[in-house]
């Protein structure tokens, strides 16, 4: 993954993805005010409407993407997919789910993060994208997974085409979970599987989304994946970290498009 700087933003992008216009993007070169400094995506947090217009404008621009024909939908924390087409574009506003994928090209996919793991899916073969937001709930259902699953129903891909990169999250030793959440991931994918790690003096749990969601992806076939491992809540400065912020922050962007 390299870090790029575009007309004052900077983001990561995957060096091998250069035939796709993509960027997960830092929370630097926006116009929000504290708490939201400075380049929050989110509308529905408290923050600046017209400021968030702005910093989404920003953030199309050093992406080289049409912001006209941008799609985003309502995170919900579901294992939902929507296809995206032009009879469901719906001027970019689509209903509840946590991943979109489509075959248009000119179609920027839009989403907003603050600790949750960032998907992005490209298969270059079938000329598809695809875009995932998995926070815990979304991970031990089987988001990463479901996503492939719709893009070989839909568009008749092969897993071992689908080329995967999860971003920033939230990683392991900073993210303490519950007894009944650590319970549900071993649930999913076992309890050998090393997702959910104890602190060795409390004896706390924690889950390692990085971890399970590539297992997810692995189990669904998929083996091209490439993992930008910054913890979020680690880095602040750069990124959005809802429990860093202790829930008063922004979101930061991630933006994919044919």
């Amino acid at each position: 993954m390299e870090r790029r700087r575009c007309a004052g933003l900077t983001f990561y992008r995957n060096e091998e993805w250069r035939d796709l216009r993509h960027g997960i993007f830092t929370r630097h070169g926006g116009v929000s005010e504290t708490p939201w400094r400075s380049l929050n995506l989110g509308a529905s947090i408290g923050d600046d409407l017209a400021a968030v217009k702005e910093n989404q404008n920003r953030v199309f621009q050093a992406a080289d993407v049409n912001g006209e024909r941008a799609v985003s939908c309502w995170l919900v924390h579901s294992v939902d997919t929507l296809v995206v087409s032009e009879s469901t574009r719906r001027n970019g506003k689509l209903n509840k789910a946590d991943a979109l994928i489509t075959d248009q090209p000119d179609t920027p996919l839009v989403m907003r993060f603050a600790d949750c793991v960032p998907l992005l899916y490209y298969d270059r073969t079938r000329r598809v994208i695809g875009l995932g937001h998995a926070g815990w709930r979304g991970t031990v259902k089987g988001m990463a997974s479901n996503v492939v699953s719709m893009l070989q129903k839909t568009y008749n891909c092969r897993a071992a085409d689908i080329e995967v990169v999860i971003g920033p999250a939230i990683s392991r030793r900073n993210y303490r979970v519950g007894e009944d959440v650590a319970h549900q991931a071993e649930a999913y994918f076992g309890k050998g599987a090393g997702v959910v790690w104890r602190d060795p003096v409390a004896g706390a749990p924690h889950l390692d989304l990085w971890r399970a969601n590539r297992l997810d992806l692995e189990s669904s076939g998929v083996t091209k994946i490439k993992v930008l491992d910054i913890c979020t809540f680690e880095n602040k400065e750069d990124f959005y970290s809802h429990r860093a912020e202790n829930g008063v922050t922004g979101r930061f962007g991630v933006v994919v498009s044919l």
